[in-house]
């Protein structure tokens, strides 16, 4: 829709955070969206004589940011929550994949909506999920998966896992919740050719995402590889999360997970890696070097034992850095917004003490970040004139935050800020905290009675 037929929305008398590359901030200023974009940015009033305004909203009070995205996530989780709390991840895996090798389509699909849910009333505006269990017989995940993101009206990256390496391979998994090598091939490619969307305003991409060095074979690897770069798509797997992986990649490769990596095609500017906690001067320089992305989880990161990433070295050499929730069975919150302040203050128990980040990019991270890590800077992760209307108003004026001066400052320390709108494409999904496109109280129900089902087949297997 040309701008001068759009339904304009207009936003004024916000502070305003643009994370373009100036880092330009607003004191008070306004946003016009027109139709799926942004058409202006600016301090002050709105230009005068617009058309076709369908709204105008009095945003004093609040900081307007563009919406935040997610880069690593596992949504079957959202039913598994609150369990093997003690454990780190090996140890955690194993006692939770007997469990998950028995979700089916409609525990998929209810824990698709609980996490989409969560994060979009959060401020969340794309979302992506990693999902690599393909149990016999399941059902269509991905489909439920990719309807719910669908449903929700988020922009949605499916990052279609897989795992060929079972318990009689020496991997984790039972052997009957992987796939072959190329069932999983096929069905990747089946999936990406089925719901891939490469437009500038797609709302639904996939990307060819094997689960992790320790679950997939050298094959999976390299042929997920090739496939991702025949078809144009990008691909995302789990580095260097703790330093079991380390030992596990020495002892079956003969080298570290980043070499490892490198020599099956998988570091370059189409990839990007969830956690790397692990990662020694020189990894850091090869991702850097091909211009690999890092998915960082820092609640996760914690909850599991795994360490502290190297995130104000990887910024400082250049490598793309976004922020993930990791799945809700070790994040049991769900919610990104609350890693901005997490991202902030455990990097700053690491060698970098108070200087390893600020407010502003932690915020970075959140926004920018993130699109650069899914493929998509040049459509959102800022508010700019052109971009997609991605955008999120945060109260800032309530008790929690009016005594903070600095909006970008409270929004990243202070308590978890109220989201009163959330904007996709110039389509509302969240007004003052409740989500507009589902029934928040029915998927709770929904997810609940999903997360029993699943605890009773469990048991009883």
């Amino acid at each position: 829709m040309a701008p001068s037929a759009a339904q304009r929305i207009v936003i004024e008398n916000c502070a305003i955070a643009t994370v373009d590359a100036g880092d330009t901030e607003y004191a008070c200023g306004h946003l016009v969206l027109a139709g799926d974009r942004i058409e202006s940015v600016g301090a002050g009033k709105a230009p005068e004589g617009l058309e076709n305004v369908v709204r105008r909203i009095d945003a004093s009070g609040h900081l307007a940011t563009p919406g935040l995205v997610n880069t690593h996530h596992h949504f079957y989780q959202w039913i598994t929550r609150g369990l093997a709390t003690d454990h780190n991840l090996f140890n955690w895996l194993v006692a939770l994949y007997p469990t998950w090798a028995r979700i089916d389509e409609q525990m998929t699909y209810a824990a698709a909506q609980g996490s989409l849910a969560m994060m979009a009333r959060g401020g969340v505006t794309t979302a992506m999920d990693h999902h690599y269990v393909y149990p016999q017989g399941s059902g269509d995940l991905s489909g439920s998966i990719i309807r719910a993101a669908a449903e929700m009206g988020v922009r949605f990256t499916l990052a279609r896992g897989s795992m060929d390496r079972s318990e009689k391979d020496g991997g984790l998994p039972p052997d009957f919740a992987v796939e072959t090598l190329d069932g999983a091939l096929a069905a990747t490619e089946e999936t990406v050719k089925k719901h891939h969307d490469a437009s500038f305003d797609a709302m639904t991409q996939v990307a060819v995402a094997p689960c992790s060095p320790f679950s997939v074979s050298t094959e999976l690897m390299r042929d997920g590889a090739e496939l991702a770069r025949r078809l144009g798509v990008r691909l995302h797997t789990h580095g260097s999360e703790t330093m079991e992986e380390e030992r596990f990649c020495h002892e079956l490769f003969g080298m570290g997970p980043t070499d490892y990596f490198e020599s099956t095609g998988w570091l370059g500017e189409d990839v990007w890696m969830a956690h790397c906690v692990h990662m020694n001067d020189s990894d850091i320089a090869a991702f850097a070097r091909t211009g690999t992305g890092v998915a960082h989880c820092p609640s996760s990161n914690a909850r599991l034992a795994a360490g502290i990433a190297r995130v104000p070295d990887m910024l400082k050499a250049g490598v793309p850095v976004g922020l993930g929730v990791d799945g809700t069975a070790s994040n049991e919150s769900g919610e990104l917004h609350t890693e901005l302040r997490n991202a902030l203050l455990i990097n700053r128990l690491g060698a970098h003490r108070e200087a390893a980040l600020g407010a502003r990019q932690a915020l970075r991270l959140g926004t920018h970040g993130g699109a650069q890590v899914l493929g998509r800077a040049g459509q959102i992760g800022s508010l700019e004139p052109g971009k997609l209307a991605d955008v999120v108003l945060w109260k800032m004026d309530t008790l929690a935050h009016a005594s903070i001066a600095d909006p970008v400052t409270a929004l990243v320390f202070g308590a978890a800020a109220p989201v009163t709108a959330s904007f996709v494409g110039g389509r509302q999904i969240v007004d003052n905290g409740r989500l507009l496109t589902v029934d928040e109280d029915a998927v709770a129900r929904s997810t609940r009675e999903e997360a029993q089902r699943l605890a009773r087949i469990a048991a009883q297997a």
